[in-house]
């Protein structure tokens, strides 16, 4: 339904001026009026004022330990967040923590933009506030990056600004206030990683008593895991590298939900991969049986290819990353 398109009205008053001129004698009808010019008690032309334009009235640069305080309440909930970024294993959550990243280096940039230090660091505070301020940026630019899933854990968005520059670059402006507690980076770093697991490498599994199999064929340039749901409970995971295939046996009977991520950098401890990761649903339940007769068991054989083939019959949907049972 689409909404009724509201316009909006003016009302214009006209009012009509008109000129007028006094004969002489009649009385002047009209709002008072003052003229002049102000005085400023010196020769207009050779002002006398020593007020420093740069400088707010009344500033008066901080002692040393007025502003190691101001930089500890700048800096400490930065670490804070950076820390949290650090530990957060998965875009569910990246996103968010980012925001609030980008809040905490904001908060200080303008906390300390109002300061007037010690007189002998005011060149390393403005270049200290300007890092702080390439710093947020930075941030702003990984948000980007997560919500188009080509980085997808805070680790590796610490990685990849740390290959960029940025965490050395705000680390030297801190390390230039001597003897002030400013550096804001409270982890360090990893270099840029690729680990992967053996092909057919399972990361969880039921006991697989049953009788069915699922030939699982990835001929993807990424690396992926594929994951089994039955009932609302996961039951299988199991990685297969790009370019290859995996058989799961021992199948038991049940209708399943096939997931699968692929991309690159392995993290098993948080169970995603750091870089270009996407998440599918294969586009309809799994059923597997076994029917037994006098003479014949019969069980269920199935094979899903994860690229795209010519002549596929089922197209996977993509899906939220929260929704990926992990």
């Amino acid at each position: 339904m689409t909404a009724p398109r509201i316009l909006s009205c003016a009302v214009v008053t006209l009012v009509a001026l008109t000129a007028c001129t006094s004969a002489p004698g009649d009385p002047v009808v009209g709002p008072p009026t003052a003229g002049g010019v102000v005085g400023v008690g010196e020769d207009a032309g050779n002002p006398t004022s020593s007020a420093d334009p740069g400088v707010s009235p009344g500033a008066v640069a901080l002692t040393a330990d007025e502003y190691r305080a101001k930089l500890e309440e700048a800096r400490d909930p930065i670490r804070d967040a950076v820390k949290r970024l650090a530990g957060t294993g998965g875009l569910k959550t990246l996103g968010r923590q980012l925001q609030q990243t980008t809040t905490a280096v904001d908060g200080a940039v303008v906390r300390l933009a109002a300061l007037s230090p010690p007189a002998e660091v005011k060149v390393q505070h403005d270049g200290y506030v300007e890092a702080l301020r390439n710093l947020s940026a930075a941030f702003g630019g990984a948000r980007q990056d997560a919500a188009s899933q080509q980085l997808c854990t805070g680790p590796a968005v610490l990685t990849n600004m740390g290959d960029e520059g940025v965490l050395s670059a705000v680390e030297r402006a801190a390390d230039a206030l001597s003897g002030y507690p400013a550096s804001v980076i409270s982890v360090k770093a990893a270099k840029e990683r690729d680990r992967r697991l053996s092909n057919g490498s399972f990361i969880a599994s039921e006991s697989r008593s049953g009788r069915g199999s699922l030939e699982l064929r990835n001929g993807s340039p990424r690396d992926a895991v594929v994951v089994m749901v039955r009932g609302g409970r996961k039951v299988v995971s199991v990685y297969v590298r790009k370019k290859a295939k995996f058989k799961i046996q021992g199948v038991r009977d049940g209708n399943y939900k096939i997931y699968y991520t692929f991309g690159e950098d392995w993290d098993s401890k948080a169970r995603t991969f750091t870089r270009k990761c996407d998440f599918e649903q294969f586009g309809k339940s799994v059923r597997f049986t076994t029917t037994r007769t006098a003479t014949h068991i019969r069980w269920s054989v199935w094979t899903i290819t994860l690229h795209s083939v010519i002549g596929g019959n089922v197209k996977p949907k993509k899906i939220n990353p929260g929704d990926f049972p992990s």
